[in-house]
């Protein structure tokens, strides 16, 4: 199907009128077929499939109505225009609740009939994109998308398929970068609560004044710049799936509305007395141990409890080693791609580098360094010289005399300060701590090995009054 042509039936029991508007649509560009009866199109079978009917209310034998109910039960999307003689009200709902896109009175108006066609092809084809965007999208998401043959990522998996089904809240564990969210679309695309929304709401990211008004709502002038009233994502996730990742960062005052959500399935929009009842399924996240901000006073026992129905514990990259392999393949895949740059695969020496490697940022840590190596690469496979500078194993030659040990431990101690500086996002004081030396030292190594590329912040307080570094 092109975007300009349209496949039609045209079912009319007079000849001339089922001629005319077949020549005029054929002058139009579409590709017509005209029948004489219901029966007649029917007959065809499933192998002429079409983009749109246009047919008579009224027909000999099989009415017009109930051809349309037939043919919709074969294909859903299928539009349907019909003619009418007596066009009255009673005769448009009857054709519209039989699913038609329109209807025309006869005798027909061709630029009309046109107009109605060119739409319902339209329309036709959005649902079609529509369809293969949702597939797409669930193809992405759903457990075929989740990546992993470990014995490890297999349970996960396990507990996914059978915790789909229910209306059970979920409570997904795992350390940031595991892939939380991922667990949780498969959780709502394996649903029955597919077709509803999926909404996620970071509650970390948002303050607790605008946490409580983003979750629950708010109706015009409940506090200052409130100038209209706004549904809140539990609102917008009625008939589907609310996200709360994070979930161990909600303050307690909003743990108390949270938990009467879970008890009683509604909320109360900010500034407002009306109790909303609510059909949304909770998945909830985080990467902190909820124990201990139970015993701590910074979370609610009962909320704990009622969230943790279900609960999926995802393990640490470091954890499934035996899924590197599928996933560097992967994003190999994914980012050669998006940079246009055709790369076959990775050597040996690289993905030795990155098994010894520990990931502490798990699978979103994975990628970052592929999608690095692919945009470094300068051949047709990764190699190590790729990788980023902390990831690439340090050598270790044999010890042939004194000068050798020296090259050997300096080679050791730069990798060291190059990987707590990328660890630590270049924050010396913490790079610092880390690896057990002074701050001051420390500048004197990144000086002496040449890393100023990594912008090592100013010096302040006492050490800023001291002597400068050696050169």
């Amino acid at each position: 199907m092109t975007a300009a042509k349209t496949r039609l039936a045209v079912v009319e029991d007079e000849a001339v009128q089922r001629r005319l508007m077949t020549e005029a649509l054929r002058e139009a560009g579409h590709d017509v077929t005209g029948f004489e009866s219901a029966e007649a199109l029917l007959a065809v079978g499933e192998s002429a499939a079409f983009d749109v009917v246009l047919t008579d209310l009224r027909l000999p034998g099989m009415s017009g109505v109930e051809l349309l109910r037939r043919l919709r039960e074969i294909d859903p999307e299928l539009q349907a225009l019909v003619i009418t003689a007596y066009a009255t009200i009673e005769t448009a709902v009857e054709a519209i609740k039989a699913g038609a896109y329109g209807y025309l009175r006869k005798p027909i108006d061709l630029e009309e009939l046109l107009v109605l066609v060119r739409r319902a092809g339209g329309n036709r084809r959005l649902l079609a994109e529509n369809r293969v965007l949702k597939e797409q999208l669930k193809e992405r998401y759903s457990l075929k998308g989740v990546i992993g043959s470990s014995s490890r990522m297999q349970e996960v998996l396990s507990l996914v398929y059978r915790a789909a089904p229910s209306v059970a809240t979920v409570l997904i564990t795992g350390e940031s970068g595991t892939g939380k969210e991922l667990i949780a679309r498969a959780l709502h695309l394996q649903s029955p609560r597919a077709p509803g929304p999926f909404v996620t709401v970071n509650c970390a990211a948002l303050p607790e004044t605008l946490l409580e008004a983003e979750l629950f709502g708010h109706e015009k002038g409940a506090f200052t710049g409130a100038s209209s009233a706004r549904i809140g994502r539990f609102e917008a996730a009625d008939g589907g799936t609310l996200f709360l990742d994070e979930v161990g960062e909600i303050p307690v005052s909003i743990q108390v509305k949270l938990l009467r959500f879970l008890q009683e399935r509604t909320v109360e929009r900010l500034g407002s007395n009306t109790l909303l009842r609510l059909d949304a399924r909770l998945v909830a996240a985080t990467n902190r141990d909820l124990g201990l901000l139970m015993r701590a006073g910074l979370f609610r026992e009962d909320l704990y409890w009622r969230l943790n129905v279900v609960t999926i514990a995802l393990p640490p990259l470091r954890e499934r080693r035996e899924d590197l392999s599928p996933l560097v393949a992967h994003f190999l895949s994914r980012h050669a791609e998006a940079n246009g740059k055709s790369i076959g695969g990775f050597s040996r020496e690289f993905f030795t580098a990155l098994h010894q490697y520990d990931f502490p940022g798990n699978v979103r840590e994975l990628e970052n360094i592929v999608e690095h190596a692919v945009v470094m690469a300068r051949g047709g496979i990764l190699t190590v010289e790729d990788l980023p500078p902390y990831v690439r194993p340090v050598a270790t030659p044999g010890i042939e005399s004194e000068g050798r040990l020296r090259d050997v431990l300096e080679s050791v101690e730069r990798g060291m300060i190059e990987r707590a500086l990328a660890d630590t996002g270049s924050v010396q004081t913490k790079a610092a701590q880390r690896l057990g030396i002074s701050e001051r030292m420390l500048r004197y190594k990144i000086t002496k090995y040449g890393l100023k590329e990594l912008r090592p912040a100013a010096p302040t307080g006492e050490e800023s009054s001291r002597a400068p570094l050696p050169s």
